[in-house]
């Protein structure tokens, strides 16, 4: 199969395109081709082609900011001499003096599916800017790595943030052409857009099921993505980061395990499966030590779960991360109804709100685990009902 940037680098019509065009990438250490050689060396050295400028999304271009809520700099590219400003920093739209670099934008970025992750939150607001100042931006797609599954409660009006860019569920199920599409309707923006789409992709193939497996080597488009197994749980597990739980930060498996060092790990486990077997579906589950070394809990030896979705016992069309990470913070305040979960800070630069409110992109979830009355069923229920509305709403936007 190809990706976009393989077929801009293959079609001499479609650079042809870009003759004449002051041209900007929007990058990260993902965005790389076959023989993993990166996107922005290859248009630095494509006759015809004037490059003029690169952007960083979070974690930066060279992806070494390791958390959130850690900023890069604008900085001068040392071998291309191009100015390569930050879009997680000092700002987190574009400039006029940024937009002016260019005429053209092509947005290079490996997505993981998943509406908390920025590169979604980024590529609207590059979007909007473009509408604004009458700029070009290419979308060279990619694949959604954990394929066509819709999973989560849709994000509420008023919810809108940095990890919320939008009326999404949790797991959209679209590639981010796709999801540029849909922010051009959504946000009714003129802009001049294009995809340049992928070929050869079919997201419902095992073993990879929108990752190609055996064809493309994973490279981590931020820091802790370390796998297509962290991409698979990444749905689920990034809702650690707004309680007291390690998610793995500060191990080698982050994002596909969680604990803490007061947690009993088998005892959580057989509440989970009390509470709702078939949410743990579609993966196996091990009750592990761990002990991170920076981020919470650090230092101290975790008892905990990790999530094993790489191997036999994976299905995909049955494993829904979404709920079961629910369904853990469900059981434990089952089992310890005061144990202090939800974690008060400041995420993504949100004040006055809880980090797992602005995570789900609602109070619904946090609610649903704190009330002793409500039961798996009434999640699913909700649930359900937004993911079978988002599922008919994106049929207009798939593109393969």
């Amino acid at each position: 199969m190809k990706f976009g940037i393989d077929r801009l680098r293959s079609d001499k019509a479609l650079r042809q395109e870009l003759a004449g065009r002051r041209v900007a990438l929007l990058a990260h250490p993902a965005s790389v081709l076959p023989d993993l050689g990166h996107s922005l060396d290859l248009l630095a050295r494509m006759r015809g082609l004037r490059l003029t400028s690169a952007f960083g999304p979070q974690h930066g271009l060279r992806g070494d900011k390791q958390d959130n809520m850690i900023e890069s700099p604008d900085y001068v590219d040392p071998v291309h001499r191009i100015p390569v400003f930050s879009l997680y920093g000092e700002v987190r739209r574009p400039t006029p003096a940024m937009l002016d670099t260019f005429d053209v934008l092509l947005v290079d970025l490996q997505d993981l599916g998943c509406r908390i992750y920025t590169f979604i939150t980024t590529l609207r607001y590059v979007l909007e800017e473009a509408a604004r100042f009458g700029k070009a931006v290419w979308v060279l797609d990619r694949p959604n790595p954990v394929g066509r599954p819709v999973e989560g409660l849709m994000l509420r009006p008023g919810w809108e943030s940095f990890v919320g860019a939008g009326p999404l569920p949790m797991r959209h199920g679209l590639t981010l052409g796709e999801l540029g599409h849909w922010f051009l309707k959504q946000l009714r923006l003129d802009v001049d857009f294009r995809v340049v789409p992928l070929a050869g992709w079919n997201p419902d193939a095992a073993p990879g099921h929108g990752w190609p497996l055996r064809q493309r080597s994973w490279v981590n488009p931020s820091p802790n993505a370390s796998s297509l197994a962290m991409a698979r749980c990444y749905a689920g597990t990034v809702l650690l980061e707004g309680t007291t739980l390690s998610e793995g930060r500060g191990t080698t498996r982050p994002l596909e395990l969680f604990g803490a060092p007061d947690l009993d790990a088998p005892a959580l486990l057989r509440r989970m499966r009390q509470l709702a077997p078939d949410w743990l579906a579609g993966c196996r589950l091990r009750a592990c030590w761990f002990e991170p070394t920076f981020h919470k809990h650090v230092g101290q030896l975790c008892a905990g779960l990790q999530v094993h979705v790489d191997a036999r016992g994976y299905d995909h069309q049955a494993f829904r991360p979404w709920r079961l990470q629910a369904l853990a913070f469900k059981a434990l305040r089952s089992l310890r109804p005061d144990y202090p979960l939800w974690r008060d800070f400041p995420y993504e630069y949100e004040q006055g709100r809880l980090a797992i409110d602005v995570i789900n992109g609602s109070e619904l979830l946090r609610r649903w685990v704190d009330d002793p009355a409500a039961m798996p069923g009434d999640l699913d229920a909700l649930a359900g009902r937004d993911e079978a509305a988002w599922a008919e709403e994106r049929r207009a936007f798939l593109l393969y």
